[in-house]
């Protein structure tokens, strides 16, 4: 495992004390596939596929096509599919199609959304291991 570097001082600087820095998909970039992460992930490029993190933050330049499983999701951009989290934001700027499998959302005035938003309890989110099937 790589380690940052200390302060000469032998103390950790302030860069190490505040935590892991967001990983970040640029504008740029486009993923296909898996994409997983123990932390948090800030996209605002293009991903078709599945995202797996612990956090999740589609900035409102992203276009993503797949399933989101994560503790909290922030949406700003274009998604289509699936999402199952904990806590659902949904900014202004989202444009969402598909279902939102949430415990809390909320949902700021502007954003667009084709599809369902069922609710689910804590319990649910506990004991998902695997995805549920995709039904036609």
């Amino acid at each position: 495992m790589f380690a940052l570097p200390r302060a000469k001082s032998g103390k950790p600087s302030a860069r190490d004390r505040a935590g892991p820095v967001p990983s970040c998909l640029g504008t740029a970039l486009t993923v296909t596939g898996r994409l997983d992460s123990d932390g948090e992930v800030h996209i605002h490029g293009t991903v078709s596929g599945r995202i797996s993190a612990d956090s999740i933050v589609l900035g409102a330049t992203c276009i993503v096509e797949g399933d989101m499983v994560a503790r909290q999701i922030r949406v700003g951009g274009r998604f289509s599919g699936r999402i199952f989290a904990l806590d659902v934001t949904l900014d202004a700027s989202a444009h969402v199609e598909g279902k939102i499998f949430h415990h809390n959302v909320t949902v700021a005035r502007g954003a667009q959304i084709i599809g369902r938003m069922p609710w689910r309890p804590l319990n649910y989110f506990d004991s998902l291991e695997q995805l549920p099937e995709i039904q036609p």
